[in-house]
């Protein structure tokens, strides 16, 4: 199993707000936990809100928790909201169910931990997420 050290961490930051400088989108918040849903990097960019850091991290914090993309959270919310809104309560509040949440595999497939990123539409915001952890040479979980 491939470790998710800090050096990664911030590989993964740098390039998902490469890319979205690259797109012109607006101004994000990276968060990246390790399998344990525990901060291993976080940056914001100049002019990214406050709230963008809480909203990151409870898009990661769900996936890595869940075993599954914030993507797929919403799915779950979707079809099943009484159990997405048990599940939000019990993890007070720490699950964002819309994209932009996405699991870090290695090769093994093995979950290693997540990146959550807000600033622009939860597409975009994913969109970047994969950029991240694929640059990193790990496998994105979507």
């Amino acid at each position: 199993m491939s470790q998710l050290t800090l050096e990664k961490a911030n590989l993964i930051i740098n390039a998902a707000t490469q890319k979205a400088r690259f797109l012109n989108m607006a101004p994000l918040t990276v968060v990246v936990l390790d399998a344990s849903g525990h901060l291993k990097a976080l940056q914001r960019e100049d002019g990214a809100t406050v709230i963008r850091q809480q909203i990151a991290t409870a898009k990661a914090w769900g996936a890595v928790n869940m075993g599954i993309s914030s993507r797929n959270l919403a799915a779950v919310a979707e079809h099943r909201p009484d159990f997405m809104n048990a599940l939000i309560g019990l993890a007070e509040g720490k699950i964002m169910p819309v994209p932009g949440g996405v699991l870090i595999r290695d090769k093994g497939n093995a979950i290693i931990g997540a990146v959550g990123i807000s600033g622009d539409s939860s597409e975009q915001d994913e969109r970047c997420a994969i950029a991240g952890i694929e640059s990193a040479g790990f496998i994105a979980g979507v």
